[in-house]
């Protein structure tokens, strides 16, 4: 009873504050605010206010809870356990580290290949006019053939 008074009351409130944003032109802004007022009402007509302060005030639905937490809290326990016991640190990172390397094509050019750090001019050069001596101008495809390969394509 005390719960459908005060949900009666915030969508009497609600619908209030509707009106005044109404009278200020604010009509999109009063539609949503009379909607969101009339959801308390709705609650209430349709049962699910009771149905919510039964199952709130029972004690057997808070064991219920109680259980579902002890199941994700063993769940989540053994997974951390299956992970640590699957391999050392040093082998996933090694296997995190093999994962990335296959991403890049193998004739990839060595902007994607290096970590953003610019080489020795001398020797960017070098290599740069070998590339273009090699390869004929839009032949070389390889940093977009590296780019698809690291997103699996």
């Amino acid at each position: 009873m005390l719960a459908e008074t005060i949900c009666s009351a915030v969508s009497a409130a609600g619908l209030g504050i509707a009106a005044i944003t109404a009278y200020r032109k604010r009509f999109l802004t009063a539609t949503r605010i009379a909607a969101y007022s009339l959801v308390p009402v709705g609650l209430v007509m349709t049962g699910v206010v009771e149905w919510l302060s039964g199952i709130v005030f029972k004690p057997s639905v808070w064991l219920g809870f109680g259980l579902l937490g002890l199941a994700w809290l063993l769940f989540m326990t053994t997974r951390a356990v299956e992970r640590r016991s699957g391999s050392t640190r040093a082998e996933r990172k090694a296997a995190r580290n093999a994962a990335k390397g296959a991403a890049v094509a193998p004739a990839a050019s060595s902007p994607s290949l290096t970590s953003g750090v610019a080489a020795a001019p001398q020797a960017q050069g070098g290599q740069e006019k070998k590339r273009q001596k090699a390869a004929a101008p839009g032949d070389d495809f390889s940093d977009i053939e590296a780019i698809l390969k690291k997103h699996g394509i």
